[in-house]
């Protein structure tokens, strides 16, 4: 009688039949537990990279800040170069800069109005000029404090938009939101304002405004800084050299104020006269600090930077200063023409 089975007679199954087996293959996966350790390893080494790229993109940040201070200041050497003398720093913090009163004592803008043209920012400059209807040229002087300039800012602190002012200004239309700055100028080892009556015998903004009979401007004969109300320095008025000298820098902001316009020294726009805003200054109790949380020190130097605070010189060189400067030579190196020449190095 025949068996029949699923092999042959020797009890094996025959190579393509549907009865034969595939080999089995073993799979090993992870375990949790070397799953745990291989994350906790990832953690670990992005917790060890993260500060260094950090401190990567704020270098970067940092070396961006320096490169707009040192552009500022060449366009206000190229100034000196064209007028014989550094911008005016204008009026008061109520003015804006005006395309039609020149780069003297008429002029109610401050240096970084004055700069524009010579930072490739004519059109910004010249906007609205030439024009007589008084409406209009407010206007026109409205629309350029609402342009932000990334020149302006320090990326390490905001970005380059416009944020709120407290006030309208006496020669624009009202505008919420302005352009604002995160460089000041040099205003001396003493703090000095000027609080102008209008110097016009007709509207502002108009091409036909003429000063009133009269009109005592300031002479500047106390100023020891490179900019203030109307000022107009040379070179040669620099008695402790170019080299020894602040020209601009990086200003203090506190920090819950960046972007709410309330600090004493950032309610204005860039494009104002005189004021702490756009100057500083290096005498008692104006030390400079890093940006801080509640400490109000609207008048002094300062940056959002760790490791210090840039200043140009009035040569044009730019320099790290450490916030632990002595107060004595940082006063010192404000003052113009106090006889004592600090010399940073190179």
């Amino acid at each position: 009688m025949t068996q029949i089975g699923r092999g042959n007679r020797h009890g094996h199954v025959a190579p393509g039949s549907r009865y034969a087996s595939t080999p089995t293959r073993v799979v090993h996966g992870f375990t949790l537990v070397e799953l745990l350790v291989v994350i906790a390893i990832i953690a670990i080494l992005i917790a060890l990279l993260l500060p260094a790229v950090q401190a990567a993109r704020e270098a970067a940040r940092r070396i961006k800040c320096q490169n707009h201070l040192k552009q500022l200041s060449l366009g206000l050497i190229v100034h000196h170069e064209a007028f014989v003398h550094f911008p005016t720093n204008g009026w008061d913090p109520l003015w804006v800069g005006d395309p039609d009163r020149g780069s003297d004592h008429r002029q109610p803008g401050g240096w970084l109005y004055n700069v524009l043209p010579y930072v490739e920012q004519t059109d910004l400059h010249r906007l609205g000029a030439g024009e007589a209807n008084v409406a209009t040229a407010r206007a026109f002087s409205a629309q350029r404090l609402a342009t932000p300039l990334a020149l302006f800012y320090c990326p390490s602190r905001r970005r380059a938009l416009v944020h709120y002012t407290q006030y309208t200004y006496r020669n624009a239309s009202y505008v919420r939101n302005v352009v604002k700055n995160d460089f000041a100028a040099n205003g001396g080892d003493t703090r000095t304002y000027w609080n102008s009556m209008p110097p016009f015998t007709s509207a502002p903004n108009t091409i036909a405004a003429t000063d009133r009979t009269g009109f005592r401007w300031p002479d500047g004969e106390r100023e020891n800084g490179i900019f203030y109300a109307t000022s107009k320095v040379s070179i040669r008025m620099i008695g402790d050299g170019a080299s020894n000298t602040y020209l601009i820098g990086e200003k203090y902001l506190r920090t819950e104020d960046y972007d709410k316009g309330l600090d004493g020294g950032n309610n204005e726009t860039a494009f104002c006269g005189h004021a702490a805003d756009i100057t500083r200054w290096t005498g008692s109790g104006q030390v400079p600090l890093q940006d801080r949380s509640g400490a109000d020190f609207s008048e002094s130097f300062g940056s959002v930077h760790s490791v210090g605070f840039h200043m140009a010189l009035c040569d044009g060189s730019v320099r790290l200063i450490d916030y632990s400067i002595n107060p004595t030579v940082h006063g010192h190196l404000g003052n113009r023409r106090d006889g004592v020449a600090v010399n940073l190095g190179r």
